[in-house]
């Protein structure tokens, strides 16, 4: 991948439906040019769907990353162990037994009991634990229909393993007509209540990916980290901060070749916000669908007992 493929798929990353034409805009590149690359990064396994969830914001979901040193004498089963539990979006491996494992929990209540699951499945008794505080959600508007009727959820599974689905396909498989698909489907979008994302696996490609964990100062306010980090786009995927972690920060970092990782690491040297950072590559990763995916059928199952 380049960074054009980097900065696409961070596009359908945020949003999975933007048309051609609006991808073209953003990145000054041909229809015709988006439409090859988005072909090029599906048939290399980078793109593996286009997905579309309820929203985190709708269930008030908590959001955590539990990472540690594995004791594990084999990794090999671990991602379908793992990918079992209902909670886990994604498990990483990286260099010494390092385990990542990423999980939407419903409520607070079951963190304790999540992370016991995690150090005895993982073989890692000495995980550390962070509630992220920074999801990729925008705020909602002030005010709006922020609720999700049947109706949505039926609209989102339609979606689900397919986001760029067309509405009168979607329309045709629900029975409604294509303004009610549109209509419902915009709102949604507008009011923050569906994701429309894609299962990402740069690994699939030849590129490095690495998680830098990375202390900062106490001192440090979340705009000063905001602006630094923009100085490393499309480099810098995203990072996470966590409420229980305050000085702690963890990113992704992609790069073409190990030159490139090593003048970042040159450049958070001097970075005066930073107190010290330690990074590990990553050698594969997985994504699961959680109880997040089956939150439509769910509701849709609910409503109709209900009747």
């Amino acid at each position: 991948m380049d960074k054009t493929d980097i900065a696409l798929s961070m596009l359908l990353l945020a949003n999975s439906r933007l048309s051609y034409r609006e991808l073209s805009d953003s990145l000054g590149l041909s229809i015709n040019a988006i439409h090859k690359r988005v072909q090029a990064l599906k048939e290399l396994g980078v793109i593996r769907s286009f997905t579309a969830k309820v929203n985190l914001s709708a269930p008030g979901a908590l959001v955590v990353q539990v990472f540690g040193s594995s004791e594990a004498d084999s990794l090999y089963a671990m991602p379908e162990k793992l990918g079992k539990h209902d909670s886990i979006y994604w498990v990483a491996f990286a260099g010494g037994n390092y385990l990542y494992v990423g999980a939407y929990l419903k409520e607070i209540s079951d963190l304790a009991s999540f992370v016991e699951y995690v150090k005895k499945e993982a073989k890692m008794p000495n995980p550390k634990v962070g509630i992220v505080t920074n999801t990729e959600t925008p705020r909602p508007p002030a005010s709006g229909d922020f609720k999700l009727y049947p109706l949505d959820y039926e609209i989102i599974h339609a979606l689900h393993d397919d986001s760029r689905k067309a509405i009168s396909e979607v329309a045709e498989e629900l029975g409604v007509s294509a303004k009610t698909v549109r209509r419902r489907l915009s709102r949604m979008v507008k009011n923050y209540l569906i994701e429309l994302s894609i299962k990402w696996y740069p690994d699939a490609s030849n590129d490095i990916i690495t998680v830098f964990h990375i202390h900062v100062k106490p001192t440090a306010n979340r705009d000063e980290v905001d602006r630094i980090f923009k100085k490393y786009s499309p480099n810098l995927l995203f990072y996470w901060s966590f409420s229980n972690l305050p000085n702690e920060l963890m990113c992704v970092v992609w790069t073409n070749t190990m030159r490139e990782l090593k003048e970042i690491q040159a450049h958070f040297e001097k970075e005066e916000t930073f107190e010290f950072f330690v990074p590990n590559i990553l050698y594969v990763g997985y994504i699961f669908d959680t109880w997040r995916d089956k939150l439509p059928l769910s509701q849709k199952a609910d409503f109709k007992s209900s009747k």
